[in-house]
């Protein structure tokens, strides 16, 4: 089976997105799903307002549609709704050939974070957005209850994996940090409430391992902490397995993948008790979710590193490939069912004999996907 996948997070930009589908298609491989990319690599771009660092495609849907046909792929999957996930979902439209999307960010809470634009405004675009889908995925039952709650519907798990080959508790850098060590890791941004751990009044060390637009202002506010810049997926393994506590300070994730990387080199998690940790790590003994951080912190010190690993063993990519290809292939198979339910019908009342071509019809936004 042939899967494209359209997104406008793409490399260099490291975050939960493109580790998320770059994993993805490495354990689809034992599937015998074959999936490509559309990216915006080849199309001009612009740096995106707020975000420096961050650019926009300026795609063409005439190469968008010249990409799809020369990928000829079975299933499309749309993972973002920027200007190629616009695209691409138009695209399909058009030739009323059906799609899952993806709800991976939560835009609403990242907007009005930078600009006085009401969430709601945003969520009803989004809504919008994936309502043309025959399935939208979300990676926890926290989100899709509050999805479903703002209006969304045809929603589907897919839940996220870890590479324990790669994150694992060997070869722990030396940081040569007073201990205990408390790291947190991802995009260095106003939204992922850095503050929160940062101004915490903790023994030790505080680790910053990432970068984005919000990094030189936090270096200045909190000159004792150490940043460590954007790390490969290799480098971040040897120093979360290097810390004591790997601290989750955000509030908008929607999983946090970071957290299955740092259990998996064995080192706990503390959080805030919202979606993500609260579906990641809910009530097993590999974390503390409290609404006080710095208790969660320090009561995280206690836990088995041990039981970190365990747990993050339990969680690799292969029920997460499941479920996506599980949605994808349903999408293509009543795209494939209808269509030649529809050329019978058609061949019947032409009275024209039975024929080998395929015809794609599907509204692809009206069957729901059942958690």
């Amino acid at each position: 089976m042939r899967v494209l996948i359209a997104t406008d997070a793409w490399h260099p930009q490291v975050n939960g997105v493109v580790r998320t589908l770059t994993s993805l298609a490495k354990a689809a491989d034992a599937f015998d799903v074959a999936i490509q990319f559309l990216t915006p690599e080849g199309f001009p771009s612009l740096q995106l307002p707020t975000y420096p660092g961050l650019r926009i495609a300026l795609c063409n849907p005439g190469e968008i549609a010249r990409r799809i046909e020369s990928a000829a792929p079975d299933a499309i999957h749309i993972a973002t709704e920027g200007p190629i996930g616009y695209c691409v979902r138009a695209y399909c439209r058009r030739r009323r050939r059906p799609f899952t999307t993806s709800f991976t960010t939560r835009f609403p809470e990242y907007i009005s974070a930078r600009a006085p634009i009401p969430e709601a405004w945003t969520y009803g675009v989004l809504q919008r957005f994936h309502a043309a889908a025959a399935v939208t995925m979300v990676s926890t039952p926290s989100l899709m209850s509050a999805l479903t709650q703002r209006g969304f519907r045809n929603l589907g798990m897919w839940t996220r994996g870890v590479d324990t080959d790669v994150f694992h508790p060997d070869g722990a850098v030396d940081l040569a940090f007073p201990r205990p060590i408390f790291v947190t890791a991802g995009r260095v941004a106003v939204e992922k409430n850095l503050d929160a751990f940062l101004s915490l009044d903790l023994p030790g060390t505080k680790v910053v391992i990432g970068d984005g637009p919000h990094e030189q202002e936090l270096r200045r506010r909190y000159p004792e902490a150490k940043f460590l810049g954007l790390q490969s997926a290799e480098v971040l393994a040897r120093h979360l397995a290097a810390a004591d506590v790997f601290v989750f300070p955000s509030l908008t994730d929607t999983f946090g993948v970071v957290q299955l990387e740092a259990l998996a080199c064995g080192t706990p998690v503390a959080a805030f008790p919202v979606t993500g940790p609260k579906d990641v790590i809910g009530d097993s003994p590999v974390g503390v979710l409290h609404h006080d951080l710095r208790a969660a912190c320090l009561a995280a010190l206690d836990l088995s590193r041990q039981d970190c690993r365990q747990f993050a063993l339990a969680h690799g990519w292969e029920r997460s490939v499941r479920q996506f290809v599980g949605h994808v292939e349903r999408a293509a198979g009543r795209s494939h069912e209808r269509s030649h339910a529809g050329q019978y019908a058609a061949m019947r009342d032409l009275g024209a004999p039975n024929s080998s071509r395929r015809i794609a019809v599907a509204d692809g936004a009206t069957d729901t996907a059942s958690q």
